[in-house]
């Protein structure tokens, strides 16, 4: 029997990764993701019955407008 009910995790990072592997932001973005896809697979697999992701802030607005455009377009695809 599993004794968490719910867990939680700040999206942070992803961007500033993309660029350490000599990529863009939305490369990071897009990594992020399909780590989120497999906590999900994780969170199914050990009974975890609530998953919550933070993923936007309201200072992510202030990033480049092609920046949050993708982000908002990789969100709704992903949704």
């Amino acid at each position: 029997m599993n004794n968490l009910n719910h867990i939680a995790f700040i999206m942070d990072g992803n961007g500033r990764w993309g660029l350490k592997k000599k990529r863009n932001r939305n490369y990071g973005h897009l990594a992020g993701v399909k780590t989120v896809q497999k906590i999900i697979e994780a969170s199914i697999f050990f009974k975890i019955p609530i998953v919550s992701f933070y993923v936007f802030s309201t200072e992510n607005w202030r990033r480049p407008k092609e920046e949050t455009s993708a982000l908002m377009d990789l969100l709704v695809h992903i949704i």
